[in-house]
């Protein structure tokens, strides 16, 4: 049921007063008997009424604006007070005529007549009788229409069906009125005490939220036991709406009074935030957009950035998530998106900061100049993916920051070494507990720019575990038609690396995955020679230690000679890490002696070096003599660079069996039963009696046992120990050699021959035997490199032997 309004007929317009005014009426069935029995004048001024129905003894009112409405009220109340009322069929109307009127009104009386303080009238007015208009007569200043009235067919006394109705009627509008915010509580007692039936049907179809053609076709329903059926379904469709909206507005108010209990905490929370010092929820996120302004990101990055600060503003701050969602946002704004460092294209510069920190390694430092001037040419800051490889401690990783700081760039380096984890590169997602970005990504963020000098250290040392293969999440960080859209799992963003310049480095090429390295252009990094050590030395590691030990260059003077001692005696490698160890053992001893103000030489000796170090441990490196037969020296290289080898063989009583120790892997082990077998089958040639295979056994032995040896380079050194052994003849003296074989006697050629050149050095080797097809591989060689070496160049067996074996016999030969 609505609430009772005051009808407004400004431009015939109806709106509500206060409560105040409103008139509850009670009609009687007295009220009712006098009413009917009245009789009807044959011409009324008809009132029309824009959005509203006046019912039979319903009291409303209405306030009247329009110069015709209000005219014909004063002259009513001051005549007969009698007018006929009736609804509009169009309110938009402004002058409605006979033909925009319904045919079928009430009768009305004028109770009271209000002049408001507006200037409007306000008029009650009580419904009497129905009527129905049957002309018009006129217009002006008012319509006037002939009238009959309208019958009302009732049902009888004792209609149980009808009384039914009537008892409906009335409890639904007793829930109505209690279950309606708008209805005054009073209106119930109005309803209780309504003892006219005809009267309640009318007063509640009047105020019921219907529509004036509804309330019209109730007003024009002559059976008032349909009416009252009418009525009852309209109250029926009205009630579920009210029980619908009480039921919505109910749980509504429950989510509310929950909203508003958080809303008071946050509020309370955030004050005691505030008096702490702390940076509210709010502070945090206008904070956060006030840094995203100043990003240099892409749309998508932009829309992406805004879509996940909106689901934290909606987010409560003590859930779990918010913290993730917050370090998530966090890493968004401390990305260095399209930011990039300027490159200093000055290959000049480049070389000097390239020598200045690294003596020799000319080789290296020129494939870099010559990458940084395509770098300078292409100009679209596109960067090579290279791969230092070499042995340990010669510099590949300061290789790296010299790289950066000749470039301009920032320098980040991250150890792969024993890496087994794929998210370690690529991240976690964010919707674990504990979740991070790779590696990558997280170096990238400390750089503080998108194109940094980027040193991924071990590369050959990862590991694969159960967490996944770093190495194949790193296909993609390695390939640059792939990189500029890196996808990290944390980020959930594809970032740009293609700027990145990545530098690789690794000790050996073996145990990387062939699709990685196929993504790396390699850069060997060979061994220093003995007097590139001591200049390294000298220049370097000598320097860096007096300053970490707090010396000076007048506290402590090492020579040439005494560092040449030093790397001879005491170091066995490639790099200068042992030698560094050494020297900075020398820079302790004179630091004592400071501290405890004892005297001591500034200026070393080599019985000081001895006496500080101890005894030179490696002089085992030192070619041995060539008194006995079946001792050849060998060159190998090693992950420490080259070394040399000693190949023995032995002859005993027996039957011909082939012995075989060392600690030798399978290929050695076959390249010895190949030498064996060339032997034999060309005995005769050599000088060998046949005879000799089947009377005495042979073992062959290469020293340091613990330590494992494999590879082919072997074979000529082994079938020269064999002819010796077997002939008695000394072999030449101060002669390395290195080389695979074959059955069909030629000489194959093998890798690191700088390394084992070096080696050769080392020991004081004054010519080496090569197979002819590493010709190409010396030539590569510095000349300072080569100096005091002779090299003979082979491809059959029988040369080899032809210069490796002389016609002098050993020391005690033996008698075969």
């Amino acid at each position: 049921m609505a609430k009772t309004k005051f009808t407004n007929i400004d431009s015939l317009s109806f709106q509500g007063i206060d409560e105040d005014a409103e008139l509850i009426p009670l009609m009687t069935p007295e009220d009712e008997e006098e009413i009917n029995k009245e009789n009807l004048p044959e011409t009324l001024p008809i009132l029309p009424l824009r959005n509203t129905v006046l019912f039979p003894g319903v009291v409303i009112p209405i306030t009247a604006g329009r110069d015709a409405s209000i005219k014909l009220i004063n002259d009513a109340n001051n005549g007969s007070k009698i007018i006929g009322v009736v609804s509009q069929k169009d309110e938009e109307v402004e002058n409605p005529g006979g033909k925009d009127i319904n045919k079928v009104g009430v009768v009305a009386r004028i109770l009271r007549v209000l002049k408001m303080p507006d200037g409007n009238t306000t008029v009650i007015i009580q419904g009497k009788k129905r009527f129905q208009i049957t002309e018009v007569v006129t217009e002006q200043p008012y319509m006037n229409a002939t009238i009959t009235e309208v019958p009302e067919t009732r049902p009888e006394k004792d209609n149980a069906e009808f009384s039914a109705i009537i008892d409906s009627i009335k409890d639904l509008a007793l829930q109505i009125i209690k279950g309606s915010p708008n209805i005054p509580s009073e209106a119930s007692f109005a309803i209780k005490n309504i003892e006219s039936t005809s009267f309640l049907i009318n007063f509640v179809s009047s105020n019921m939220s219907l529509t004036v053609e509804e309330k019209q076709k109730l007003l024009e329903t002559n059976d008032l036991k349909d009416r009252a059926l009418a009525t009852l379904k309209h109250m029926n469709t009205e009630h579920q709406k009210l029980e619908l909206k009480n039921d919505i507005q109910s749980k509504v108010q429950s989510d509310m009074s929950q909203q508003q209990r958080e809303y008071f905490l946050h509020q309370q929370m955030k004050t005691i935030q505030e008096e702490l010092g702390g940076v509210s929820h709010e502070g945090e996120i206008e904070e956060m957009r006030e840094r995203a302004r100043d990003k240099k990101w892409s749309e998508d990055v932009q829309n992406h950035f805004e879509k996940e600060l909106s689901k934290m503003q909606r987010m409560n701050p003590q859930v779990a998530e918010y913290s993730i969602q917050r370090n998530y946002l966090d890493l968004f704004l401390d990305l260095p998106w399209n930011e990039f460092s300027k490159d200093k294209f000055n290959l000049k510069r480049a070389k000097k900061i390239l020598d200045r920190d690294h003596y020799g390694l000319d080789d290296v430092k020129r494939r870099i100049i010559e990458y940084l001037a395509v770098l300078k040419l292409r100009n679209d800051m596109k960067s090579p993916i290279l791969c230092l490889y070499g042995p340990p401690g010669v510099g590949k990783t300061s290789l790296g920051k010299s790289i950066a700081e000749s470039l301009g760039r920032e320098y980040v380096r991250i150890s792969l070494g024993g890496l087994r984890d794929e998210a370690e590169i690529r991240g976690h997602r964010k919707t674990y507990i504990g979740a991070m970005p790779g590696r990558i990504i997280q170096s990238l963020k400390k750089a503080g720019t998108s194109n940094p000098v980027f040193v991924l250290d071990e590369i050959d040392k990862l590991s694969i575990g159960n967490a996944g293969d770093p190495s194949s999440a790193l296909l993609e960080v390695l390939d640059p038609e792939q990189n500029s859209d890196f996808h990290d799992n944390f980020l959930e963003m594809g970032f740009d690396l293609s700027k990145v310049m990545f530098i690789a480095t690794c000790n050996t090429l073996s145990s990387i995955q062939p699709a990685l390295r196929d993504r790396m252009e390699i850069i060997r990094v060979t061994g220093y020679t003995i007097e590139e050590k001591v200049q390294i030395a000298k220049r370097h590691l000598l320097p860096k230690q007096l300053e970490e030990h707090g010396l000076s260059g007048d506290d402590l003077k090492i020579g040439k000679k005494q560092l040449e001692k030093i790397v001879e005696g005491y170091t066995r490698e490639s790099g200068v890490r042992g030698l560094e160890k050494q020297i900075a053992k020398v820079v302790r001893y004179a630091a004592k002696n400071i501290a405890m103000e004892e005297e001591y030489n500034v200026r070393i000796s080599n019985d000081d070096v001895i006496e500080i170090l101890g005894s030179p441990r490696m002089e085992r490196d030192k070619y041995e003599h060539n008194e006995v037969a079946g001792v050849v020296t060998g060159l190998a290289w090693t992950s420490v660079g080259g070394d040399i080898l000693f190949i023995e063989s032995i002859l005993s009583k027996g039957k011909g069996n082939l012995s075989i120790t060392g600690n030798l892997g399978k290929v050695m082990k076959e390249s010895a039963t190949i030498a064996m077998e060339y032997i034999k089958a060309n005995a005769e040639r050599l000088g060998i009696i046949p005879s000799i295979f089947d009377q005495y056994n042979v073992h062959i032995h290469v020293p340091e046992g613990a330590t494992p040896k494999d590879g082919p380079s072997a074979g000529i050194t082994m079938l020269t120990s064999l002819v010796s052994l077997f002939t008695q003849k000394k072999v030449k003296k101060s002669i390395a050699m290195t080389g695979e074989i074959t059955l069909r006697g030629k000489v194959l050629p093998v890798g690191g021959i700088k390394e084992k050149i070096l080696a050769a050095k080392r020991a004081r080797i004054k010519e080496i035997i090569l197979c002819e097809d590493n010709r190409r591989d010396v030539e590569e060689i510095k000349e300072e490199y080569l100096e005091g070496l002779t090299f003979h160049y082979v491809k059959e067996m029988s040369d080899v032997i032809d210069i490796a074996i002389t016609d002098e016999n050993v020391k005690n030969a033996k008698k075969l």
